[in-house]
């Protein structure tokens, strides 16, 4: 969420920046500082008029005490008055105050100014890539008929167990994802982040801290008689760990990881771009969170990209980076990398991983804040990345690594997996 005093300070730069998500959002701040200038003002009155109040309750203590009960006794009538106005005061000023943050809910995040403008992802900016491309037998096959050949994962049976999008995982197709987290959350803690296992659903206001509520509520389960949310990743429950806590300077960096099921309601789709693994509703991923100084957070993410980087090199598969365009940008980002890796028997480029800094947005609702050095609250700044995203991964890793006589398995999944090859 927007900080008010930004935008008033700043509205005009914010307006252009907004611009590169191609939104016009120069009424809507305006219709914000509309609002906050009336919030304020009832603020004051209500301020006034408590004043006011507590002046009179002295006097006719006072008056009492001298013994003029006629003349106290008439003050009370005023009393009376003025605590029904500020009852009404006091009312106006809540319903305002909801709709003022109603209204900043609907504001994304200001993109970093290296976030290119555009509309979709055709004008993302490709700023790395790495590893060949193989050139795999004229019969390769896409995962999902791997998957069959070799019985590895059953999307049949997931449809009767629970319905389409949630697979069932079997033989060295589990072991396989299973050697994936370990070798995951091994190289995240190994790089100094501490590992937690979170809550699988959260609470409406984990989802609104994190920036899930309300602009992707349609995307998430919702458990309607206990009023909790599956998590679409492990981002909202690490995150919301740190809700309303105030840091210390020597806390930073703050640096977590947790393997969690992830939940989506995505809108069904049909064509090979859906097919097997292509897009599920449930799925596993290991996440990696930083709560950062915000002079150092872009640093940071530096630091989480290169750990990506490492785990792909590590795995040999061919991959790319992209630098997501304005009108790409997810809503609460300042900044995102998409890291893709190639499918090569599908010919085209699966998103594995985004990671993401959400500068002082997240802080903001979460009101996550840190003392500086005058003993002031600050806003901290939140980022986050998949390390990894299983399903895509677990496709390229299939067809990337097939050949005539099984699907061989990265050399250093070998230890996790305890076997070197499906055949």
């Amino acid at each position: 969420m927007l900080q008010l005093q930004r935008i008033r300070e700043d509205k005009k730069d914010m307006v252009k920046a907004l611009a590169k998500r191609n939104l016009d959002a120069e009424a809507m701040l305006d219709g914000i500082l509309r609002l906050d200038e009336k919030r304020r003002g009832l603020q004051t009155d209500l301020d006034n008029t408590l004043a006011a109040s507590n002046k009179l309750s002295k006097e006719i203590g006072m008056l009492f005490k001298s013994g003029k009960a006629a003349e106290a006794n008439a003050l009370k009538e005023k009393t009376a008055g003025l605590k029904e106005l500020s009852k009404s005061l006091s009312d106006d000023l809540n319903d305002t105050a909801e709709e003022l943050k109603n209204l900043l809910y609907q504001i994304p995040n200001i993109p970093h100014e290296s976030v290119p403008a555009g509309s979709s992802e055709d004008d993302n900016e490709e700023t790395f890539s790495a590893g060949d491309i193989p050139e795999l037998q004229k019969d390769a096959l896409p995962h999902w008929e791997l998957a069959k050949e070799y019985d590895l994962i059953d999307f049949e049976l997931g449809v009767k167990v629970t319905g389409s999008g949630f697979p069932i995982y079997k033989g060295k197709g589990a072991k396989l994802q299973r050697a994936l987290i370990s070798y995951f959350l091994d190289k995240n803690t190994e790089a100094g982040y501490t590992e937690v296992q979170p809550p699988l659903l959260v609470n409406e206001a984990s989802g609104f801290g994190t920036g899930q509520l309300p602009d992707k509520e349609g995307q998430m389960y919702h458990v309607q008689a206990d009023d909790l949310y599956l998590i679409p990743t492990a981002e909202v429950p690490i995150t919301n760990m740190l809700r309303d806590e105030i840091l210390v300077e020597n806390d930073f960096p703050i640096k977590l990881t947790g393997y969690t099921p992830c939940f989506r309601r995505e809108a069904g789709s049909y064509g090979a771009h859906v097919r097997g693994l292509n897009r599920l509703h449930q799925f596993d991923k290991v996440e990696i969170v930083r709560v950062e100084h915000p002079e150092k957070s872009y640093e940071a993410l530096n630091e989480m990209v290169e750990h990506v980087k490492g785990l792909l090199n590590e795995l040999k598969l061919p991959y790319r980076i992209l630098r997501l365009c304005g009108g790409d940008l997810g809503f609460t980002a300042a900044l995102t990398y998409d890291f893709e890796v190639f499918s090569t028997a599908q010919d085209r480029w699966l998103e594995i991983s985004s990671v993401s800094n959400f500068e002082s947005y997240q802080a903001n609702r979460l009101k996550l804040r840190y003392k500086d050095e005058n003993n002031k609250n600050q806003l901290t700044h939140t980022l986050n990345g998949s390390a990894l995203a299983l399903p895509r991964l677990l496709a390229g890793i299939l067809e990337n690594y097939q050949t005539d006589k099984g699907i061989k398995i990265p050399e250093v999944l070998v230890p996790y997996c305890g076997f070197e090859i499906i055949d």
